[in-house]
């Protein structure tokens, strides 16, 4: 893991927009979906040596909130949960050599489940990796031009944006949140059975 964020601290080119950015308009249709519980843990987060520490409390904070923000605008007649794991980050800190650019990243784990169901939307848990938005410091990086918390709520703002695309994504793949609860049991209860045509 600290290999893989020593790596992808230094990376630029993928850096998001802001995640904020269309807060203040209407949500991208999710079908019915509602988020009841917005579960935030990080009990094994890890960090590089060199990224500005904060509290895992604050940590997981700063992400809840953000989903909540960007989730609390759903309002369908289904309830979903949403299990996240903040796996590590890297708040850029001032110092480094301005060559570097370092950029603040975070990655973690998503875990969906549909309340009606019972059960899990996800097989397994969907890694998200997302970096700071580019009006957070592109030339020399935002550890020279904002606090550790206005870095980790650009990060976690970011976060819940690609969680949503995400969700938006499987729905209209999957039609996650179009079905009603008893056609997702009925439908994944039924065994699949392959048929030939006869020639």
């Amino acid at each position: 893991m600290f290999r893989v964020l020593a790596i992808l601290m230094i990376v630029t080119s993928m850096a998001a927009c802001n995640g904020a950015s269309d807060l203040n308009k209407p949500a991208v249709p999710l079908g019915d979906f509602n988020l009841y519980h917005n579960i935030v843990v990080a009990p094994k987060v890890q960090k590089l040596v060199i990224s500005r520490v904060v509290s895992e409390e604050v940590l997981t904070t700063a992400v809840k909130d953000a989903i909540a923000e960007r989730f609390d605008r759903y309002d369908g007649a289904r309830n979903y949960h949403f299990g996240v794991s903040v796996e590590g980050y890297v708040l850029a800190p001032p110092g480094v050599p301005l060559v570097l650019a370092p950029k603040s990243l975070m990655i973690l784990n998503l875990t969906v489940w549909d309340d009606a169901a019972g059960k899990k939307l996800t097989a397994k848990p969907h890694q998200i990796t997302v970096f700071e938005s580019f009006d957070q410091g592109p030339i020399v990086g935002s550890g020279y031009t904002k606090t550790a918390e206005e870095q980790l709520k650009n990060l976690s703002q970011n976060a819940a944006k690609s969680i949503e695309v995400y969700l938006v994504k499987q729905n209209n793949e999957l039609g996650w949140f179009n079905r009603p609860a008893d056609a997702v049991i009925k439908r994944e209860a039924t065994p699949r059975v392959s048929t030939v045509a006869a020639e």
